[in-house]
C-alpha cells in the first residue's frame, strides 16, 4: 500500500457493524417449545394388557393342548392299568385346575413377596428333597428317587425348587448388585446354594432337571451384568463336571451312546429315541388324527410323559408341531417383555429367571424327542403329564403376570410425573 493509500484509510473513519470487533455480542438461542396440559401420554396399563396377553393366551392352549395329548397317548395304559382310559386324563384336569389357583394367587400376590420368601421357600424344597431320598418316605421309578407319597397323589419337590432358586437367585444378585465385578461375591452364597441344590438332584438321578436349573440362575447371572470371565470358569467347571457325570455312569453313558447312533442299540437303549422318532415321521403335515396314535399302543415309552411330543406330532402333524412351537416362542417372548418393562432390578431378574427356565427346559425336552439332544426324563411344560410339574410351572407364570401388573403403577408414576413438568414449563 502506497503512503497516500494509507493516510486515506486513517482518515476513513471505521465502519459500523463491520468485523468481527465491531459484532455485538449475541446471546444463545433458545428454543422454548411449549408443551400442552393434555398431551397424549402412553398408556402404561396398554402394553401391560398386551403383555399379559401374550403371556396368557399361549399358556391357555398349551395345557389345553396337553389335556387332550394327555388322555389320547395315555388312554391305552390307563385302561390297562386302570381299567379306564380316563384315570390320566382325570388327574391332569384336576392337577390343571389346581395350577390355575397357583397362577392367580402367583398374579394377586405382589412379586416383592418373594424377595423375602425366597430363603425358605428354597429352604422347605431342599428339606423335601432330602426326605425323598429315605427309602421310607420317598418313592423311586425309573431307578430315580424324586417324589414323595402324599396318599393317592405323589410330590415331586425339584419341581418347586426351580421357582425357589430362581427366586434365590434374583434376592443375591440383587442385594450385592454394586459388587457383581468380584467372583467372591458370586461364589457365596450363590454358587455354593447352587451347588448343593444341584448336587441334592444330581443324588435323585435327575440331570435333567440339574441341567434346567444350572442353566436357569446362569442366564440371570449374565443378565445381571457378571464379569465374561467368571461366567467362563463357571460354564468350563460345569461341561467338566457334566461330562465326568455322564460318561461316568453306566446308564448314563449308553444313554449318551444311543443319543449318538440309536442303531446301536435299537432294541434297548436306542428304541425310545428310534420310536419317537418314527411316530413324528408318521404324522407328516396334517397328522394321522386325534386319537389314531400308533406310537401310544406301547411302541413309545413315557408316551404321556417325557414324550408326548412325539405323540402330538403323530396325531397333530408338522402343523400342529409348529403352532405348538409358535405358543412357546410367544410365551417366552412375553417373559422378556416384562422383564424389559419390570419396576425394579429384582422384578428383572426374577422375570428373567422364570423365562429361561421355561425355555430351556423345553429346549431340552424337544431336543431329546427329536434326537437333537440326549434324553434326560425332563417334561415338556404345560403340556406333559404330571403334577408337580404343571402346578409349579403355571405359579411361575403367575408370578410373571404379577411383575407385569406391578410395572402399570410405576408406568402411571412416570406418566404422572411428565404432566408435573410439563405444567411447569407452560409460560
Amino acid at each position: 500500500m502506497t503512503e497516500r493509500g494509507a493516510a486515506r484509510a486513517k482518515k476513513q473513519p471505521a465502519r459500523k457493524g463491520r468485523g468481527p470487533a465491531s459484532r455485538p455480542a449475541r446471546e444463545p438461542l433458545r428454543l422454548v417449545t411449549p408443551v400442552p396440559v393434555n398431551t397424549p401420554v402412553r398408556d402404561p396399563a396398554r402394553g401391560v394388557r398386551a403383555s399379559l396377553l401374550f403371556l396368557l393366551v399361549p399358556t391357555v392352549l398349551l395345557v389345553l393342548v396337553g389335556m387332550v395329548e394327555v388322555l389320547s397317548a395315555s388312554s391305552v395304559e390307563a385302561y390297562i392299568t386302570y381299567h379306564t382310559s380316563f384315570w390320566f386324563f382325570g388327574r391332569q384336569l384336576m392337577y390343571a385346575g389346581m395350577g390355575s389357583v397357583a397362577l392367580v394367587a402367583g398374579w394377586r400376590l405382589p412379586y416383592r413377596v418373594w424377595q423375602r420368601a425366597a430363603v425358605p421357600f428354597l429352604g422347605a424344597t431342599v428339606l423335601l428333597m432330602l426326605l425323598a431320598l429315605q427309602p421310607g418316605a420317598g418313592q423311586s421309578a425309573y431307578g430315580a428317587s424324586r417324589w414323595i407319597a402324599l396318599g393317592p397323589f405323589t410330590l415331586q419337590p425339584s419341581e418347586f425348587a426351580k421357582l425357589g432358586l430362581v427366586a434365590f437367585s434374583a434376592m443375591i444378585l440383587t442385594k450385592k448388585w454394586d459388587k457383581l465385578h468380584d467372583g467372591g461375591h458370586l461364589a457365596l452364597p450363590l454358587g455354593l446354594v447352587v451347588i448343593v441344590v444341584a448336587g441334592i438332584v444330581m443324588l435323585q438321578h435327575d440331570l435333567g432337571t440339574t441341567v434346567v436349573l444350572c442353566s436357569s440362575v446362569f442366564i440371570v447371572v449374565f443378565v445381571a451384568g457378571a464379569q465374561m470371565k467368571h461366567l467362563g470358569a463357571a460354564a468350563v467347571a460345569a461341561m467338566v463336571l457334566g461330562g465326568y457325570t455322564v460318561l461316568g455312569t453306566a446308564y448314563r453313558r449308553a444313554r449318551f451312546l444311543s443319543f449318538i447312533n440309536p442303531s446301536l442299540d435299537p432294541g434297548g437303549t436306542g428304541y425310545q429315541l428310534t420310536q419317537g422318532l418314527i411316530s413324528l415321521g408318521s404324522g407328516g403335515w396334517f397328522g394321522v388324527g386325534l386319537g389314531a396314535s400308533r406310537g401310544k399302543w406301547g411302541n413309545v415309552p413315557n408316551a404321556h410323559t417325557d414324550f408326548i411330543f412325539a405323540i402330538l406330532g403323530e396325531e397333530l402333524g408338522f402343523l400342529g408341531e409348529l403352532a405348538v412351537l409358535a405358543c412357546f416362542v410367544v410365551l417366552i417372548y412375553a417373559g422378556v417383555r416384562i422383564a424389559l418393562r419390570a419396576p425394579d432390578v429384582f422384578g428383572r431378574l426374577l422375570a428373567t429367571g422364570i423365562t429361561a427356565w421355561i425355555g430351556v427346559q423345553a429346549v431340552v425336552n424337544l431336543g431329546a424327542v427329536t434326537g437333537l439332544l440326549p434324553i434326560t426324563g425332563v417334561p415338556l411344560p404345560l403340556v406333559s403329564f404330571g403334577g408337580s410339574a404343571l402346578i409349579a410351572t403355571m405359579a411361575a407364570i403367575g408370578v410373571l403376570a404379577s411383575v407385569a401388573r406391578s410395572s402399570v403403577a410405576s408406568g402411571s408414576g412416570n406418566a404422572a410425573h411428565g404432566r408435573a413438568r410439563a405444567r411447569k414449563a407452560m409460560p
